[in-house]
């Protein structure tokens, strides 16, 4: 390593925020990114740690010391070429990854870990700042085909790999723009949209076609791309929501997560109210919202509810409160549960664990509240059981219900259910993580839809992996990295 006492010298420092009352006016990233002697500094404090456990910390296996070197020693296109041979787009996972690789990282049996996503970060938006960036155009063609169905992080990598690799890739899209979860999912203020369109045009620029506002199932049908290419990538997501099964639960402004995050997205892009609103418009200003799910997508509902000026936001999670410090011996170098404070959070709002939700209250026709009870978790023969804490009944105010409680997989109906595919126990596409092949033929599926709700990099990872599959299968030998 450039600099074996560099740990020893120097803390880890984080990049810093905005302050809450000016990113709150704006739907702007807040994240301010370190100056290139801070980004030295931390990249030095990289150990010579013999194991790198970061290595499989990270689901794309990224080389992490290398590139820490790289910066140390101030060579960021080296460092932007080795980021790219395992990740096809640091800049989203440099912004929404909650960097696994980070929990995994030897200095963080002392809580210091090397801030590896800020790095990461840093290296790939000066690759596109120098125009380093730039379209990888194959030299030859397959004279193959390949649809992608989905263009969420999952899809584009798929599609990318395969682009490279010299096969025709077409990706199909049921979205009037790309990017799927990415585009809809994740609010702009954590990751703005120029990122994916930048991306696009590479993409394109390299031999793929996108085919927007073309639902699979619906638009197109399956049996069309099964005669038309030669083989079939299922990469939709997982986006059939869990839903709220309480007396109440259809009274006006209980709403899923989704469509809320959606609205503001299109919002963002300029789409007027009708087009951003199907259903009608579904704004959060002035009104006392609950959000029920801890998860990144009820944080997500939190941040936007508070730039729409929400008067109140509340967030309910059915497990127990996590530690504030997870025991180090017994959880690194996996992820650890422990309480996790997002930004969002940390711009205003009351969260609550171990509530479960009874019944939501109306006046007939409109959310006015919502009737929770305490749980507590107790140990039993099949695991810990949840158990009401007699007398803990409230009630809290409500006018509008987030519902982000996860996905139970993909939506069957259209797509799913023409491709005759079989399916797992808990509704996923089934295909295993050596070739990804679907029971179909010539049809493969990564991402969420095959492995359940999960992380961008996960997604990225099992895109590159189902690419070097199909390339396998169409012509018998692949050099496309696994």
């Amino acid at each position: 390593m450039g600099k074996d006492t560099g740990f020893l010298e120097l803390d880890r420092r984080e990049r810093d925020y905005l302050d809450p009352k000016d990113r709150l006016e704006n739907y702007r990233e807040f994240v301010v990114q370190p100056d290139d002697a801070t980004l030295k500094g931390q990249a030095s404090r990289c150990m010579d740690c013999g194991i790198p456990y970061c290595h499989n910390g990270c689901p794309v296996n990224n080389i992490i010391p290398d590139w820490n070197n790289l910066v140390y020693e101030g060579d960021w296109q080296n460092a932007l070429d080795v980021l790219h041979s395992t990740n096809n787009f640091p800049e989203f996972t440099g912004r929404i990854c909650p960097a696994p690789c980070e929990a995994s990282c030897t200095l963080n049996i002392v809580d210091q870990p090397v801030t590896i996503k800020s790095i990461e970060c840093a290296i790939i938006d000066r690759g596109w700042d120098e125009g380093w960036v730039t379209p990888q155009v194959p030299t030859t063609k397959t004279g193959k085909s390949v649809a992608v169905v989905g263009s969420g992080p999952a899809g584009l990598a798929c599609a990318q790999q395969l682009a490279r690799a010299g096969h025709t890739v077409t990706v199909f899209e049921k979205n009037d723009r790309i990017g799927g979860l990415l585009r809809y999912g994740i609010p702009d203020f954590k990751m703005e949209k120029q990122l994916i369109n930048r991306r696009a045009v590479q993409m394109e620029a390299e031999g793929v076609t996108f085919k927007t506002s073309k639902e699979v199932g619906v638009d197109v049908s399956f049996k069309s791309l099964e005669e038309n290419f030669d083989a079939v990538v299922l990469a939709g997501g997982s986006e059939d929501a869990r839903g709220l099964a309480i007396p109440g639960a259809e009274l006006n402004g209980v709403r899923s997560a989704m469509e809320f995050l959606t609205q503001q997205n299109k919002r963002n892009a300029g789409d007027d109210e009708v087009r951003a609103a199907p259903r009608g418009s579904l704004t959060a200003t002035g009104k006392n919202v609950v959000v029920i799910g801890g998860g990144d997508t009820g944080s997500d509902c939190v941040g936007t509810s508070n730039r729409q000026g929400a008067k109140s936001v509340t967030q309910l999670e059915i497990m127990p409160k996590p530690p504030e410090k997870e025991d180090k011996a017994m959880t690194w170098p996996n992820w650890p549960l422990k309480l996790r404070t997002s930004s969002s959070h940390e711009e205003g709002a009351d969260r609550d664990w171990a509530v479960l939700t009874k019944r939501v209250v109306g006046d007939g026709e409109n959310v006015t509240g919502l009737e929770c009870v305490r749980v507590e978790w107790r140990a039993g023969e099949n695991g810990h059981q949840m158990h009401e804490v007699e007398g803990s009944e409230f009630t809290i105010e409500a006018d509008l219900i987030f519902l982000a409680m996860g996905f139970v997989g993909p939506i069957k109906a259209g797509m799913i259910d023409q491709s005759g595919v079989e399916l797992t126990g808990r509704g996923n596409v089934a295909a295993n993580e050596q070739d990804y092949a679907t029971t179909a033929d010539n049809v493969f599926a990564c991402g969420d839809m095959r492995r359940g709700q999960s992380l961008v990099v996960w997604a990225i990872r099992e895109g590159r992996q189902c690419a070097r599959s199909v390339d396998e299968a169409l012509m018998g030998v692949s050099e496309l990295p696994r």
